[in-house]
């Protein structure tokens, strides 16, 4: 029955050794965690995964990576993505950071689940021609391109807090473009050379990026679909193939945000604020961890977990030592659930593991732990440290890191001896990540949607083009024929050709 999912298990046994030694040591009883747990506003790929933020993409955290540099080691790397399901042809409103937004990487660099210093994203818009409906007017060829007619910048700040209070506030970096939705790929020919521009270094000897990306999260979503179609018969298709996000990425040497070279592990969850009519701001989504937001809280909670702050997580402790989703596998799949009280769960997901990420005397909460003194390592194991491979998750969370694999196999009792190799057969993203920062994939190109994959669709409009050069007449049938082969999107595409060329030879004014 499970063959689709199947896994190697080789050489899995070290995060399973130092969870068994750190709840030999008595450190993560539930009775030491409840008292120091809060609100668990942190959500983790959280592709729509409360009510509220749902119908605001552009404030949606869906996924946090931390890691050591892999061609820098004495930096590290934060990525966060925003705005799910980016459909790449989705014009001419194409995407966009909200500009009454405040976007937040959080960094608790001593355990006690408060940020001592947070990096903060703003932006601005700026639109060149309101009198055309075009995002760009031409062919872009740079970022300053009089072409592109709507633009994006951004300022960035560095907060350093005490507790919740703001110590200092210091700007690191001004209106730095944002690298532009992938329109096409006659609208941007070099989109490569587009982000390399939006690539900057600044003078503390951080590098920052902030535009469109490929989705670098990798799964079959259907399991939402009663858990691969109740039958395991749903498997094995990257859901977000072809699908982009808005993504900030930050490169900051080690030493900045760590405590000292004695205490190198960080904890980090991103935050978006939103400016309320009467000028507050308001937190709306959060976000450390894989999948806690989406399959670990429950609905009723979902909204307050977006809401909420570290420091209060014990508000949502029975989520994690008594989850949901082992119930439902036995359910439908009659794998026997694990037994309660899941402390093996909150190792992984609110303290770090002992000896690997796990900060002293660490007050429980939900964050991306990582030990930023780990090594990157030439031959990265998708399933981390499962794998015997301690620079991946859950010490902080690489692209090619498999969370779902990794996720699954833990809840349903890997680290409590019940060994299994469940997993969604998607083993890695559909494009391959860039080698240098900012590491994401670069964004699927609005020339590759569905209309460029349907080759009759395509043909069709390519001869219904050459129709366009002829009479009033032959406009006529361009477009009956556009609309018997490609619905009301092609109708308008060809309509606007059509108008183009008669409008040049004079014929509509």
């Amino acid at each position: 029955m499970f063959s689709h999912l199947i896994r190697s298990t080789q050489g899995r046994r070290s995060l399973a050794a130092l969870v068994c030694g750190a709840l030999a040591a008595g450190g993560l009883a539930a009775a030491g965690v409840s008292s120091a747990l809060a609100p668990g506003a942190a959500s983790a790929s959280s592709h729509r995964e409360a009510p509220l933020i749902s119908g605001q993409p552009q404030y949606d955290t869906t996924d946090v990576y931390a890691f050591v540099s892999p061609d820098r080691p004495d930096t590290t790397t934060i990525i966060a993505n925003w705005l799910p399901f980016e459909e790449p042809a989705g014009g001419p409103n194409f995407y966009r950071f909200a500009n009454d937004a405040r976007y937040d990487i959080n960094i608790d660099s001593d355990g006690d689940a408060q940020a001592d210093l947070l990096y903060r994203w703003t932006f601005h818009d700026q639109v060149k021609n309101g009198d055309t409906f075009l995002f760009n007017t031409g062919p872009v060829t740079s970022l300053d391109d009089p072409d592109l007619n709507i633009t994006q910048t951004y300022d960035l700040e560095l907060v350093r807090l005490r507790g919740h209070r703001v110590a200092s506030t210091t700007k690191i970096a001004n209106d730095v473009p944002v690298a532009p939705s992938n329109v096409g790929k006659a609208s941007m020919p070099d989109y490569a050379g587009l982000r390399k521009e939006a690539v900057r270094k600044l003078k503390d000897g951080s590098t920052v990026f902030a535009g469109q990306a490929d989705d670098p999260f990798f799964l079959d979503l259907r399991v939402f679909d009663l858990l691969y179609g109740g039958d395991l018969s749903e498997v094995g298709r990257d859901t977000l193939k072809g699908y982009n996000v808005n993504s900030i990425a930050l490169q900051v040497p080690s030493e900045h945000i760590r405590q000292s070279v004695g205490q190198p592990v960080v904890g980090i969850w991103t935050t978006t604020h939103r400016k309320t009519a009467g000028g507050d701001w308001t937190q709306v989504s959060r976000l450390g961890m894989p999948l806690v937001n989406e399959v670990v809280i429950p609905l009723k909670d979902k909204d307050k977990f977006n809401a909420s702050h570290p420091l209060n997580d014990a508000d949502f402790l029975k989520s994690v030592t008594n989850p949901e989703l082992p119930k439902l596998i036995e359910g439908i799949f009659k794998i026997e659930a694990p037994e309660e009280p899941r402390d093996d769960l909150v190792s992984v997901f609110l303290t770090g593991v002992k000896d690997l990420n796990q900060p002293p005397h660490v007050r429980p909460a939900e964050a991306l732990r990582l030990n930023t003194a780990v090594p990157p390592t030439d031959a990265p194991k998708r399933l981390g440290v499962l794998d015997g491979d301690n620079a991946g998750f859950p010490n902080g969370r690489r692209l090619t890191d498999d969370v779902l694999d990794i996720a699954l196999q833990v809840v349903e009792g890997e680290l409590l001896g019940k060994k299994n190799d469940l997993g969604d057969a998607v083993d890695e993203n559909d494009v391959e990540f860039e080698k240098t920062f900012p590491y994401v994939a670069l964004p699927a190109s609005g020339s590759d949607g569905p209309l460029a994959e349907a080759g009759g669709n395509r043909a069709q409009l390519d001869g219904a083009a050459e129709l366009t050069s002829g009479s009033a007449a032959d406009d006529r049938t361009v477009l009956m024929v556009s609309a018997g082969a490609g619905g009301a999107g092609v109708v308008l595409a060809v309509l606007g050709l059509v108008w183009w060329r008669t409008r040049r030879r004079g014929r509509w004014s």
